[in-house]
């Protein structure tokens, strides 16, 4: 097979195969779900859906077909730390190490999947490696799906899943210089060029210069607020938000879900003020449209307040109290929700706005 570099449209050096391993009073929400390593892959992990892919876990019958597109010097050139020639056993060793590290959170390495018919296509791989705040992306697809936009649908919707679900700062990709329609997949989605550096590669065998990319939450979902207004100066935004408490004394936070502004972040339910409202009004028709519960005005009680600089706005926000409602809180808005105990609450990344408040609410409670 020739060893002549061109341009590969849909990959990144990493993660690539590698071998290795009504009454009211509140209500105490349900049992948490049984832990991750507990579950096969394909139950610890639901399948993200696009406009024609599947995005879902590796399982063992992937390795034939994964073995047939990955060994290939076009595909193999551009990843860090694939082999070429591929040997077909290091297929089914590395599938099984993605399932572990699916387990204990530390990678979600994925296969992409499209449809003929009845019958489930194999196209590639997409995921990320975690190390601590910081995920890497990774993605590689078979040469004869290059042209289509598998990569950039596959990479832009576990980059969102990623900052919507998991406990990241940013995300970073190492591009090869000579890879130039990778890099453009990148922008694509949202990532940023950083920097060039250099990059291991055992298909070369040796190291190679790549470009650097990186992208944050922002970079992703936008900037929350508006533009300037008339005057140039920042425009006011009001809003206000509720703490609920239950009966054991924690506190509901709500998750920011994927497609939304600052999505994977951890807030207090409430909701801009529309025109002519006072808070108190407006957190009773939140709570109402986000949590389907029912708050009186007697219920509410001011706490504390924020008033934080963003960069296209200003917010202010009264955070109100509430011990008393009717109903049981249930996610209306795709959000995510959960109880946490007081002195938890500063484990959880909350917006800029919020910093403030969950110390003072931790020491209160």
């Amino acid at each position: 097979m020739s060893r002549r570099s061109r341009p590969a449209p849909d990959s990144t050096e990493s993660p690539p195969p590698r071998p290795r391993a009504p009454r009211r009073r509140t209500a105490k929400p349900a049992a948490p779900p049984p832990r991750l390593h507990a579950l096969a892959p394909e139950e610890a992990f639901a399948p993200l859906i696009t406009e024609r892919l599947i995005v879902r876990p590796l399982l063992p019958h992937d390795a034939e077909p994964m073995f047939r597109l990955i060994d290939d010097w076009e595909v193999t050139r551009n990843l860090a730390i694939v082999p070429f020639p591929y040997p077909r056993p290091l297929a089914d060793e590395w599938i099984a190490s993605t399932a572990r590290e699916l387990a204990d959170g530390t990678g979600y390495t994925l296969a992409i999947t499209g449809r003929d018919g009845d019958q489930e296509i194999f196209l590639g791989v997409v995921g990320l490696r975690l190390d601590a705040r910081v995920a890497t992306l990774g993605y590689w697809v078979g040469r004869r799906f290059w042209g289509f936009g598998v990569a950039t649908e596959a990479a832009g919707r576990v980059v969102r899943w990623g900052f919507a679900n998991l406990a990241i700062d940013r995300m970073r990709a190492d591009v090869a210089t000579d890879n130039p329609a990778s890099a453009a997949v990148l922008r694509r989605i949202g990532f940023r060029q950083t920097g060039e550096g250099s990059g291991m590669s055992v298909a070369r065998g040796g190291e190679r210069p790549v470009w650097q990319f990186e992208a944050t939450r922002d970079d992703i979902f936008g900037q929350p607020g508006a533009g300037p207004a008339a005057n140039g100066e920042k425009p006011m935004v009001l809003v206000a938000a509720c703490a609920l408490i239950d009966v054991d004394g924690r506190v509901l936070l709500a998750r920011r879900p994927e497609g939304k502004v600052m999505a994977g972040l951890w807030e207090f339910p409430g909701g801009k003020l529309q025109p002519g409202e006072i808070p108190e009004v407006a957190l009773i028709r939140e709570l109402r449209e986000e949590l389907g519960i029912d708050v009186s005005v007697a219920c509410l009680a001011p706490f504390a307040f924020a008033s934080h600089a963003y960069e296209r706005f200003h917010l202010l926000m009264p955070l109100y109290l509430c011990r008393r409602w009717k109903g049981i809180p249930m996610p209306r808005e795709n959000q995510t929700l959960k109880w946490v105990r007081p002195e938890h609450l500063p484990d959880y990344d909350v917006p800029p706005a919020d910093k403030p408040l969950i110390s003072l609410l931790r020491d209160f409670l």
